[in-house]
């Protein structure tokens, strides 16, 4: 880590593939609110990403490693070499659609958001809008926000975070999305905060938070 004013500072890598609006989010926290980290490059998947522009007018390094043109083996290779060049501590994978391998190097070193409590209405083809209709559609009464650690497998690394919201009978896939979405503003935060101060062990395939 690195440190400022005295205070040791988390190096983060962001991954995304769309508007950034959670890299936005995370930028405002680190800005105005304290939080021990910096984003030291923003990788994306798509060459349009509006989160790459986000980077750019704050002056953190950008790179495309589109998936349209790359193989998942040569995309990896590229975002491998770039969180190496930038000393990247912590990988947080904010609306990446695309695989990310971690290949040992980032093992316990890579967290991903998830718009629903994991296990529930996650796995392959779980992501954004699908997965509020999925809940809207079975009924259930109670969603939430998982941020969890990544392995090589969809959704299933260890759960470090998790906060529940009810279903209300009027919702639609954009009313509970927008509400899933503040949850998430919330918690990616408080998740790297618990990481950047040394809080987080994993074990046997379950996190621990030390109190402070």
């Amino acid at each position: 880590m690195t440190k400022h004013n005295g205070q040791r500072v988390l190096r983060v890598g962001v991954l995304l593939s769309g508007e950034g609006t959670s890299l936005e989010n995370l930028f405002e926290y680190i800005e105005a609110r304290g939080l021990p980290a910096r984003v030291v490059v923003v990788i994306s998947s798509k060459r349009e990403a509006g989160g790459l522009a986000r980077a750019r007018r704050r002056a953190v390094p950008t790179l495309t490693a589109a998936r349209r043109e790359l193989d998942v083996d040569t995309m990896n290779d590229r975002i491998h070499k770039a969180l190496g060049e930038h000393g990247v501590e912590l990988v947080a994978l904010l609306g990446f659609l695309s695989p990310f391998q971690v290949r040992g190097r980032y093992e316990g070193r890579v967290i991903n958001v998830h718009p629903s409590l994991i296990p529930a209405f996650s796995g392959p083809g779980m992501y954004g809008r699908h997965v509020h209709e999925a809940v809207l559609e079975r009924g259930a009464k109670v969603t939430g926000v998982t941020v969890h650690f990544v392995d090589d497998e969809y959704d299933t690394g260890p759960i470090l975070l998790q906060r529940a919201l009810p279903v209300e009978a009027e919702d639609t896939a954009e009313t509970l999305a927008a509400r899933v979405q503040a949850l998430e503003r919330e918690l990616l935060p408080e998740a790297i905060r618990l990481i950047a101060e040394g809080r987080v062990k994993i074990s046997n395939g379950h996190t621990q938070i030390k109190p402070e």
